[in-house]
């Protein structure tokens, strides 16, 4: 069986891995996985014992978990794409910092967002503005670039889409007015059909692949594999 890529919903970052296998072009499939419930599924256990999504389940039967190693090893698969760029170049290292950049600071700054709505005034405050400093890294990076790294659309392109909306959706920031630069370029990536590809898949409307999407399986279905 092709890839199988185990994204979460709702708002789960594994929405940007879904938009880099789109624009990689290979065969692919998703396995949808709803948070937190069916995180801690035996089945998924026994891939990501972390109990996270996403999980993309390889063809040799490996499973590789976070956001940054699957973006990393999707774009390795055919670098003629140039969603990531070969080891040691200028390239790697401006595409490596943007990614570090989103997963760890970016992360987890919009990810607690998530998390104030039983919080304290003092809480927020803090959250807000630890969010407010991360978007404002990535306005700044953004600059006058077509795209955050490189000269086209790359992993960390598609990484942005799935976590920067998060402070917008959740009614927290307005992006078009505090952080313009950043605003313009998640306007643009919206209109990328692998993004509303994505869209369309998390929210299980009818979805057409501009890449090689494969369909979804099940869990029930993975385990049969697994099994084999």
């Amino acid at each position: 069986m092709e890839p199988v890529l185990f994204y979460g919903v709702p708002h789960g970052c594994s929405f940007g891995s879904i938009v880099a296998l789109e624009w990689l072009g290979r065969p692919y499939r998703l396995c949808r996985i709803e948070m937190p419930l069916e995180t801690g599924e035996r089945t998924y256990v026994r891939l990501n014992p972390a109990r996270q999504t996403p999980t993309l389940l390889l063809e040799d039967g490996r499973a590789l978990s976070e956001s940054l190693a699957i973006l990393q090893h999707l774009a390795a698969r055919d670098l003629c794409r140039k969603l990531g760029y070969p080891q040691g170049s200028a390239e790697f290292d401006e595409l490596n910092f943007a990614l570090a950049l989103l997963h760890t600071e970016c992360h987890s700054a919009w990810g607690a967002l998530f998390y104030l709505q039983d919080a304290d005034a003092t809480t927020t405050a803090r959250a807000l503005a630890r969010a407010a400093r991360a978007y404002g890294r990535i306005d700044k990076l953004l600059g006058d670039r077509k795209w955050l790294a490189g000269e086209g659309p790359s992993v960390a392109d598609a990484y942005l889409a799935g976590t920067a909306r998060w402070g917008r959706e959740l009614g927290y920031f307005d992006l078009q007015h505090d952080f313009p630069r950043l605003h313009r370029h998640l306007e643009k990536l919206e209109q990328d059909p692998a993004v509303r590809f994505a869209h369309a898949i998390e929210d299980r409307l009818p979805a057409q692949s501009c890449g090689e999407f494969r369909g979804e399986v099940t869990l029930a279905e993975v385990a049969s594999r697994l099994l084999a």
